[in-house]
């Protein structure tokens, strides 16, 4: 057993259309245990620091502009390999080719509005923990 601690955001589009309740009970039919919430609108320094890796990709600007259009849903999960149970409910990051069945797969269409993040590894969980709750 690897119980870990992960990080799981409902991106603006996924508030929008009201989909944090699904995204919850999804996390939660699948054994994960909710321990922190937070509701907010990030600001432009706020995704700086989370998109900090993307700092010099051509898309950096899109994804602040994007994250910062409307109030997000900020999670805290704990569970055995959360990290990698999160990432399979939430599907590929491209929603086109994410299985039906996952998160952005039953809820998406277009790869910038995805409907949700999940730290990608337990270093990156860390990190984003550290930026919205600690």
């Amino acid at each position: 057993m690897s119980l870990e601690r992960t990080f799981v955001m409902v991106k603006p589009d996924g508030v929008a259309r009201g989909l944090v309740g699904e995204i919850i009970c999804r996390l939660e039919r699948k054994g994960l245990k909710l321990l922190n919430m937070r509701m907010l609108t990030i600001d432009e320094d706020l995704a700086g620091r989370h998109y900090a890796e993307h700092t010099d990709k051509p898309f950096f600007q899109e994804l602040v502009a994007f994250i910062t259009s409307g109030p997000v849903v900020a999670m805290e999960w704990s569970g055995d390999h959360a990290v990698a149970v999160a990432r399979t409910l939430m599907g590929v990051t491209n929603p086109v080719e994410a299985a039906p069945g996952t998160i952005r797969g039953d809820f998406g269409l277009v790869i910038t509005e995805n409907i949700v993040h999940g730290s990608d590894s337990v270093e990156s969980a860390e990190r984003e923990l550290g930026i919205y709750f600690r």
